[in-house]
């Protein structure tokens, strides 16, 4: 008896040791379950061009230079995208050219870009990029998505490409978007890049038409005039 004595402190010291991590365990897989549904009820919901504006560190016109993704069947699931800076309209770095923009995983609203070949120009893009809370030189994608693909008109205009695209939206550009003649080589889109039922239904509303061997988009919605839906104050640089 006398040798198990000294045992019970260290046996109660451990069940309180266990207990705390349990409880500890049970506070942090919570809070992760708690991020990912808000994040998830992100996702779902639509938001206006102010309201990402406003979060968002970086708001830009921007073209992909490159990307360093590694790929899980076909498909990126992490790694940065490098991005040239072609026009700012909210900045908190001034004088950046080129930025990094990192993403990883798998989910609706991915921030991945496509690399453009060594013949090729980088797809253009309306970008509302925050910065990485792990690294301050680094940008991330929001939940609800972080770019809006731009195309090239004949009159060398911009306008975002109709249908929208990687964002759902409150503001109705649907009312905005007018018909383009485009000149930009990425309005066009082969067959087998289309599901039949997309393909049907694009070419229904004359939102495409055959192009050569492929399809070519036919409206757009005049980026000036997107701006415009956007608040000066919401791009205002952050304090």
């Amino acid at each position: 008896m006398q040798e198990q004595l000294p045992r019970e402190p260290a046996m109660r010291n451990f069940a309180l040791i266990l207990g705390s991590l349990l409880v500890f365990s049970t506070l942090i897989s919570a809070s992760d379950k708690t991020v990912g549904t808000e994040n998830k009820e992100q996702e779902k919901q639509a938001v206006s061009l102010t309201e990402l504006a406003t979060k968002a560190d970086l708001v830009a016109i921007a073209q992909v230079k490159d990307t360093d993704y590694v790929f899980t069947r076909s498909f990126p699931s992490e790694g940065s995208a490098y991005l040239k800076i072609l026009i700012a309209y909210k900045v908190n770095r001034p004088g950046e050219e080129i930025i990094e923009v990192y993403e990883k995983g798998l989910h609706t609203n991915e921030c991945y870009f496509e690399n453009p070949t060594v013949f090729e120009e980088g797809r253009r893009y309306l970008v509302f990029f925050r910065n990485d809370p792990e690294d301050p030189e680094i940008y991330r994608g929001f939940p609800e998505g972080c770019a809006l693909e731009i195309f090239v008109g004949k009159d060398n205009r911009y306008a975002l490409k109709y249908p929208i695209e990687g964002l759902k939206l409150a503001d109705k550009l649907d009312q905005l978007a007018t018909e383009y003649d485009f000149r930009d080589n990425y309005a066009l889109v082969s067959e087998e890049s289309l599901s039949p039922a997309e393909r049907d239904d694009l070419l229904s509303r004359g939102l495409i038409v055959p192009y050569q061997d492929k399809f070519k988009y036919t409206h757009g919605v005049d980026l000036t005039t997107a701006r415009k839906l956007i608040t000066t104050e919401a791009l205002k640089p952050k304090l």
